[in-house]
């Protein structure tokens, strides 16, 4: 089984940070969907596809993946940059562009 362990970003629906602090193991499935004839439905056999185990650091991730013996991959996290800004700055004399009506 090969699994991917990561750290979510933030979903565009949140405006904070929530659920993006753990470390997410996630198994990779490489096994065939199939459509159902009658219904049209897509299955699959494999369901591991659906698992996602939430640790609460990168090591914690790691050491379960090597206990159990899974392959896997690990995608560093990347920091967001902030920008700050406020609402003063909008009427700054050293404005980049000319405040205008």
């Amino acid at each position: 089984m090969d699994a991917r362990i990561y750290k979510p970003a933030k979903t565009a629906m949140q405006s904070g940070r929530g659920k993006t602090k753990d470390w997410v193991l996630e198994f990779s499935s490489s096994a065939k969907r199939e459509s159902d004839p009658v219904m049209g439905w897509t299955s699959i056999n494999d369901t591991t596809g659906q698992v996602r185990l939430h640790f609460d650091t990168r090591e914690q991730a790691i050491a379960y993946a090597k206990r159990e013996n899974i392959t896997f991959s690990v995608e560093e996290a990347r920091e967001r940059k902030r920008l700050v800004k406020s609402y003063s700055e909008n009427f700054s004399a050293t404005r980049k562009q000319p405040w205008t009506h």
